[in-house]
């Protein structure tokens, strides 16, 4: 069984940046592809990012694509998420998912395991 808990979020200006973590617990994390998908009210959860398991590969929603990057430390069993240039569209609850191959993932229902999320409010 492996649990994530996400951590970092919060209420920022259009602008400014915020640092996700996702805090992985299961000695599969590092042969694990890990991934950030968002929801805002109202919306359907949509992909963020994704990162293989060795942090070689990282794929990104058009979106997010150059503000936003994805990193892993597989030593500390941690996925993060750095946000920067952030707008008021990217409000949402952040989720950290795991999946149980090693290759990107984009698709949320090939994820096997998912975070509780934390709530990121960009004001403008």
């Amino acid at each position: 069984q492996v649990q994530l808990v996400e951590s970092g979020g919060g209420l920022v200006q259009a602008g400014g940046s915020l640092r996700l973590s996702c805090a992985a617990s299961g000695r599969t994390f590092s042969n694990s592809a890990m991934g950030w998908f968002r929801q805002a009210p109202g919306k359907e959860r949509e992909f963020v990012a994704a990162i293989n398991w060795s942090g070689g590969s990282t794929t990104y929603a058009d979106s997010v694509k150059g503000r936003f990057t994805i990193s892993r430390d597989n030593a500390k069993n941690t996925v993060f998420l750095q946000m920067n240039n952030l707008k008021p569209e990217d409000t949402a609850e952040y989720y950290c998912a795991g999946g149980q191959f090693r290759g990107l993932i984009i698709h949320r229902n090939q994820y096997n395991y998912w975070g509780r999320g934390t709530q990121v409010t960009v004001s403008s």
